[in-house]
């Protein structure tokens, strides 16, 4: 991996950052020379320093990708006939990208810095205007329909439409405050009365800073928004020239320019441009697409999650304070024999506590890609919350996220092998394959499997088959490897001392009351870790599935911390009431109760698609409960894991607190 020295400003919102980058690999010695370099010479990351344009100097306008929140299937920019420069080219796109559907590629757009233009006509020769076939009407028909977004950049910052809502609900106050938005993207057309319009003029608004200079030198500039206003002008209203000029209509006496699928249209693809100076610099001016969310929602959000955390630690207190040293006390005391033969409680079964659970080498394969999940979102979110991760930096969240995955194998096979010693396993080969191969093959298959509907649909999101090579590649030739490694030195370290032996025959279980039942259990555990992140939820899922950008990771590594409190300590109440009631199986059940909170999680998930998305074909639900799916499946992974091993450490410090004989 390549290692970037830069130069960081102390600003709002840090762009220019020290980070990682996967998309070149350099050879050991090389690093050494960096690291030299490092010293004397800071330089910024590529793709996120700043690029100083002076007057008239070219601004290149890319396409990224269409995309519909009714679909969730993204397309590339000239699956539909738009205006094509004489050469089209492709943007070398790293992991994140491409699994995210992104297609870079250029546009015949001509947008000169600081260089105002009031019409211009794409496309066009010798006054002629482009002509729809029957199929191309029909499918951008069907694009409009179905809610399309177009994603442009300029300068790597992407296009964003204004939208100005007045906050004062009194019709008759004429000083309404207005509330400014911003979408992401413009709309590819509208519907009224069952016809269809396509926007076939974009006027650009793109704001500059200027860069203070010295007196003789040059004055720079440097592109701080890229807004639109999209527009829909009928063939007849547009007046072009052999230049490629034209002439707006003026007013509103202009007709949108109407599609209709069942013939051929005619039409011009035209576009303006206009600068203004702003005051907001370059290193703040992801700001505008950032702070869309309201703040004080999420403060709501981690004020409740406190709350419910302080309400879990009461309980704990209560019981570890009050009821637990009483018991212990009674426990120890040695004065009554009698009394020590009638024992209950969860001092009955010492003798079974720690009996090895059924399949353990699966058990500990699960856990173990438990903390391989934990180690890798820890990672992620405590480096996106210092910035090192900005959206201008396209693809290096999932792309991080990937390769760190890969690397925290040695760490999820070090924890399954150890714990399947301890539960008295053997065959530590078989189990360092099964922890590698379980969980990533559960992910792999569904995946491959929805790519297949995608690729069916002819979506950029489907991911190519070079990439999918790349990956297995990853994964038998990172990930196997290093679990092998992690498992071996797992396997060969002392297990986990236990204070308490095993008895040979195991006790009978008594017949336990309605509440214990594992789904009530479930449920029980499930409510309150998920009531402290489910504000945060509910932004997480309008970024994923709504396209919005989400970099509150504050917020979120704040949540993580809470989630996992609040995991550990409602997996220690629900242990401890399980063995009072004499039920020494605790492995799987309090691995499966401790990620009740996934099951709110899939609940929540069916309750957005109803409420929140307006998916109603077959591939797009598919492809949302097949994510969906794959994202409980990860956190009950998660939950479960971070719920076993707190259980696990307080049952070993009960039992290591009572005199045994």
């Amino acid at each position: 991996m390549r290692v970037v020295c830069c130069r960081r400003k102390f600003t709002s919102f840090p762009h220019s950052i020290c980070a990682l980058s996967s998309e070149q690999v350099w050879l050991p010695w090389s690093l050494l020379l960096l690291s030299l370099k490092c010293e004397t010479n800071a330089f910024y990351v590529p793709g996120v320093a700043p690029i100083n344009f002076h007057q008239n100097d070219p601004v290149e306008i890319k396409a990224v990708k269409l995309t519909s929140s009714r679909t969730q299937l993204p397309y590339e920019y000239y699956s539909l006939p738009f205006c094509q420069p004489s050469k089209i080219t492709y943007k070398a796109e790293n992991l994140g990208e491409v699994l995210r559907g992104d297609r870079i590629v250029n546009t015949p757009f001509q947008v000169l810095m600081n260089s105002e233009k009031k019409c211009e006509v794409l496309c066009s020769q010798a006054n002629k205007p482009v002509t729809l076939t029957v199929e191309q009407s029909r499918l951008v028909a069907e694009r409009i329909t179905e809610d399309y977004y177009v994603h442009l950049i300029a300068d790597n910052l992407p296009v964003a439409t204004r939208l100005e809502l007045y906050s004062n609900r009194d019709s008759d106050d004429k000083k309404k405050e207005k509330d400014v938005q911003f979408e992401h993207g413009y709309r590819l057309g509208f519907t009224d009365v069952n016809k269809i319009y396509l926007h076939n003029h974009l006027s650009f608004i793109l704001y500059y800073h200027r860069e203070d200079m010295e007196e003789d030198q040059e004055h720079t500039y440097r592109v701080v928004r890229f807004e639109v206003i999209p527009q829909s002008i009928r063939l007849e209203d547009l007046k072009a020239d052999e230049k490629s000029s034209c002439t707006l209509p003026e007013g509103t006496n202009s007709s949108p320019q109407e599609i209709d699928p069942t013939k051929e249209n005619q039409l011009y693809f035209t576009y303006s441009v206009h600068w203004e100076e702003s005051d907001i610099k370059w290193a703040s001016r992801w700001d505008t697409y950032l702070t869309m969310s309201d703040v004080q929602i999420h403060w709501f959000s981690i004020i409740n999650s406190v709350v419910v955390v302080f309400f879990l630690s009461g309980i704990l207190s209560m019981i570890i304070i009050r009821t637990l040293r009483k018991d212990i006390a009674n426990y120890n005391k040695e004065d009554d024999i009698e009394d020590t033969m009638e024992e209950s409680g969860w001092k009955l079964v010492h003798g079974d506590v720690f009996r090895p659970p059924q399949y353990p080498m699966i058990l500990s394969s699960l856990l173990g890609s438990g903390i391989q999940l934990f180690c890798m979102i820890l990672i992620v979110i405590f480096v996106a919350m210092l910035g090192m991760l900005s959206p201008s930096s396209r693809g290096a969240l999932m792309t991080t996220a990937c390769f760190l995955f890969m690397f925290m194998g040695v760490f999820g096979g070090f924890s399954a092998g150890r714990l399947y010693r301890t539960l008295k396993g053997h065959r530590w080969k078989k189990g360092a394959f099964c922890t590698a191969t379980l969980y990533p093959g559960v992910v792999f298959g569904i995946c491959f499997i929805l790519n297949c509907f995608i690729w069916g649909k002819h979506s950029s999101g489907a991911v190519p088959f070079p990439t999918m090579v790349a990956l297995l590649c990853m994964w038998f030739g990172i990930s196997l490897p290093l679990v092998y490694l992690g498992y071996y030195f797992g396997f060969r370290k002392q297990p986990y001392d236990n204070p308490v032996r095993t008895n040979q025959i195991p006790r009978q279980i008594p017949e336990q009351r309605w509440y214990m039942n594992r789904f009530v259990g479930i449920l029980m555990a499930g409510i309150l870790p998920f009531g402290a992140m489910f504000i945060e939820l509910f932004f997480i899922f309008s970024a994923i599935w709504e396209n919005q950008f989400y970099y509150l990771f504050g917020f979120l590594f704040l949540v993580f911390i809470i989630l996992v409190v609040s995991c550990s300590q409602i997996s220690i109440v629900m242990v401890y009431f399980q063995l009072c009631a004499e039920d020494y199986r605790w492995w799987w059940r309090n691995f499966l109760v401790s990620g009740g909170s996934a099951f709110y999680v899939l609940v929540y998930a069916i309750f957005y698609f109803v409420n929140k998305l307006d998916i109603v074909e077959f591939i797009p639900s598919l492809l949302y409960f097949g994510y969906t799916a794959l994202m409980v499946l990860s956190f009950w992974l998660l939950t479960g894991t971070i719920g076993f091993y707190a259980a696990y450490m307080f049952v070993r410090k009960i039992y290591a607190a009572v005199k045994i004989d």
